[in-house]
């Protein structure tokens, strides 16, 4: 018999405010997630005076790290006490059975029922109860009034209020919206008119209103209207899926037109600039090939939006000329879906749980690896008493490792997130020079292992609009790449630039990557003898390093082009007041 002495363990580790009380926190809230320990009072009390000595981001991680697991009540409650911010997270993606949440709606603030009013999975006697605190939640309160408190609801405002005069049974609308049928049947006039027309002989709706009862009829017209739009298959008014389609650009590579789909996805995007227009994103391939007036094929197309042309597309385009005067007058080319194999993600449902899956195992390798890089922190920096400098030593070799071990999981998680759609961006502006300095300066031991240098060469006017996050372990993971792979002596250089409205940045490369193509660069293993990686690069490989910072520069609305001597980056360029830079 095996017993789990996880508990005892954390709780006789050091909590005191700082990396301990950061770790036990962690662990616990891990722990109770996942039912290894009981969420009861005694643990619950530990958590609330370990919140005290814990930074509120490190409270919000942990809520994040949560949503992937199954809290119960308690657990939910003890979140909901915290900030927004860290109650948020917790409240949008919790389960519980109904009599759990409406125990619970008393103890939340306006704040948190409002985000539960925005979840449409919770059970109907949860809303119902949510509307009972409208008169608490919805009251606007003068800001002048210093220390003004709302005090919530008490449980007696869970019970919804007895109607004052009794109104014909109606369905209770599923959403806020309520028709104007059930406005006007719940009015004296018309709740009498109903009564009567009750006594009259069934009509059909398609007969002329008697004089008797227009008011109700009326209502009838309505009410049957409504059970008939409500009534169609929702799937007949689904678009297909087209399969191919035809088109024609003019000199400027602008799309004039379409045949095959609908014409409002394409008409006036521009095959010639690899920026995101909208919710369509061309291949850079098709755009220098126009500039040269050359033919292409199999160039990337990705439509979003809802319409039979929303998904990926392989393009194939031919230059036209006139026949009188041999000037060059635009494109003429096809379009076809993608095969299975040149699909950059598997839009089969399994292709989707393998991605859950996925990031249900980075979450759980992610745990444990903290808990061993913090607990070999404590060791290293002594925080819990005198350490012989040999256990020191392996203790910083520990610590290295896992934060290695960890930068590999937060790749894997992030390709997840990619093939799974589920990639937050909040687009911000960000200044290129500056983030790709500091990313020098944390690359500056992994270039002196590999005796190379890392040169910026980048004006520090030029801006990107993009994720600052996504963006920043992307040019980490490339920059990263490139020094791993880079020869004693050679010199790996940034040099950025801005065109239209696209951001590009060159990036030299590497001698040992040779004269490979795109996809041998791209099956390269992390365990490849012809191309060794120094340790701090990815742990993964120079191919799934090359693959993640594609996939990711195309989910910002950039590219990635491999070339014989340079990488280059392209990214949406951002308008920078400062500069009166020209942008989209």
């Amino acid at each position: 018999m095996r017993f789990d002495d996880s508990l005892t363990t954390i709780l006789s580790a050091d909590m005191t405010p700082g990396v301990g009380a950061q770790s036990a926190w962690r662990q616990l809230v891990d722990l109770m997630s996942r039912g290894r320990i009981p969420a009861d009072e005694p643990t619950i009390a530990r958590l609330r005076l370990l919140r005290q000595a814990v930074p509120e981001s490190v409270r919000a991680a942990s809520a994040r790290a949560v949503a992937f697991a199954t809290p119960g009540a308690a657990l939910v409650g003890f979140f909901a006490e915290d900030r927004l911010a860290v109650a948020a997270p917790v409240l949008r993606t919790a389960v519980l059975p109904a009599a759990e949440w409406l125990a619970l709606l008393s103890r939340l603030t306006p704040e948190g029922r409002s985000i539960l009013r925005h979840r449409r999975d919770l059970p109907g006697e949860v809303a119902r109860g949510l509307e009972s605190f409208g008169a608490t939640d919805f009251v606007l309160h003068d800001d002048s009034v210093q220390g003004a408190v709302v005090q919530p609801a008490n449980d007696r405002d869970l019970a919804p209020p007895s109607p004052l005069t009794p109104a014909p049974d109606t369905p209770r609308s599923a959403t806020p919206f309520v028709s104007l049928g059930d406005v006007t049947r719940k009015l004296p006039v018309i709740a009498e008119a109903l009564r009567q027309e009750e006594r009259r002989d069934d009509v059909p709706p398609d007969v002329d209103a008697t004089p008797g009862s227009p008011i109700a009829n009326l209502v009838a017209r309505i009410d049957a209207f409504q059970r008939q739009r409500d009534g169609r298959d929702a799937a007949a008014f689904a678009p297909t899926r087209a399969l191919s389609f035809q088109y024609e650009t003019d000199r400027d590579g602008v799309v004039r037109w379409l045949d095959g789909v609908a014409r409002g996805a394409l008409i006036g995007v521009s095959f010639a600039h690899s920026a995101r227009q909208g919710e369509t994103q061309v291949d850079a391939a098709a755009g220098g090939a126009i500039r040269q007036r050359a033919r292409f094929a199999q160039a990337r197309l990705d439509i979003g939006g809802a319409s039979d042309a929303a998904g990926s597309w392989r393009i194939a385009g031919e230059p036209i000329f006139d026949h009188a005067s041999g000037r060059f007058t635009g494109y003429r080319g096809v379009a076809r879906r993608p095969r299975v194999d040149e699909a950059a993600a598997s839009p089969t449902p399994e292709g989707s749980e393998r991605s859950d899956s996925l990031r249900q195992l980075v979450h759980e390798l992610r745990t444990p690896t903290n808990a061993i890089a913090g607990f070999a922190e404590l060791i290293e920096t002594q925080l819990l008493g005198p350490v012989a400098p040999s256990y020191r030593a392996h203790a910083t070799t520990i610590r290295e490792q896992a934060s290695a071990l960890i930068a590999a999981i937060d790749d894997l998680d992030t390709l997840a997130r990619i093939d799974g759609s589920a990639l937050e961006q909040r687009p911000t502006v960000v200044h290129v020079q500056p983030l790709l300095v500091r990313i020098a300066g944390d690359l500056e031991p992994l270039a002196h292992t590999r005796s190379a240098t890392l040169a910026v060469e980048v004006d520090p006017d030029i801006a990107v609009r993009i994720d600052d996050r996504l963006g920043e372990r992307l040019l980490a993971r490339l920059l990263g790449t490139a020094i791993g792979a880079a020869g004693a002596g050679e010199r790996i250089a940034v040099q950025g630039a801005t065109a239209l409205d696209t951001v590009i940045l060159d990036i030299t490369r590497p001698v040992s990557f040779g004269d490979r193509d795109v996809d041998a660069l791209m099956r390269i293993e992390a365990d490849a003898d012809d191309l060794s990686v120094a340790a701090g690069a990815s742990l993964l490989g120079v191919g799934f390093a090359l693959r993640l910072t594609r996939n990711l520069a195309r989910q910002l609305g950039g590219e990635l082009v491999i070339a014989a001597d340079r990488l280059t980056l392209r990214l949406p360029a951002a308008v920078d007041d400062k500069v009166g830079q020209a942008t989209n």
